[in-house]
């Protein structure tokens, strides 16, 4: 494995072999990246198996679209917007993406306080938001896309994706809130 590391330096390369249909540097590829694009797929549908179904069905996709990968942008971008979308088409086709106006109160809860969170809790935390918060959290605030591309992918208007987010925020306000207040209670 060590020799085949040092043939693919860059990710372009990596790609270029890929191209050519080579199966050492496909199978690179998905050791290099099946931990993050796993890690990716969970956030969006928060249950591990399927999770690692819409991992591989997306690693099935990037070594079949290989060929429209052009070579301007981040190789590793690429492979995480194809993962994005498989997660977003199997949240579609698993269940209609709902987006509840009504499931949680807009409350402006702030707090000033910090907490020290570890990663995991964190994802967690992402992970028990209602689908539609989650979705659009994940979308705006990890993956970087604007309220725009959020309304076309998921079919929403832009207001509804910028609702989705704010009350997403709160009720992740709330639950860090409550992790405080347990965390006073037990230094007591």
């Amino acid at each position: 494995m060590t020799k085949i590391l040092s043939l693919f330096d860059s990710e372009y390369e990596l790609a270029k072999a890929i191209k050519q249909g080579d199966r050492k540097a496909q199978t690179l590829l998905y050791d290099r990246y099946s931990g993050l694009m796993l890690a990716i797929c969970q956030r969006y549908l928060g249950d591990k198996m399927l999770a690692e179904d819409v991992m591989i069905q997306g690693f099935m996709k990037i070594f079949d679209k290989i060929g429209q990968f052009s070579f301007n942008g981040s190789f590793e971008g690429w492979i995480k917007r194809i993962m994005v979308n498989e997660a977003l088409m199997k949240l579609r086709s698993v269940k209609n993406i709902e987006v509840d106006m009504d499931e949680v109160s807009a409350s402006n809860f702030k707090t000033n306080e910090t907490t020290s969170l570890e990663r995991e809790d964190l994802m967690k935390m992402i992970q028990s938001l209602p689908q539609g918060y989650r979705t659009v959290f994940n979308l705006y605030a990890i993956e970087g896309y604007s309220h725009a591309e959020i309304a076309t992918q998921l079919g929403i208007s832009e207001g509804t994706s910028k609702s989705q987010l704010s009350r997403a925020r709160a009720l992740l306000q709330e639950k860090l809130a409550g992790l405080d207040n347990e965390l006073r209670q037990t230094l007591k």
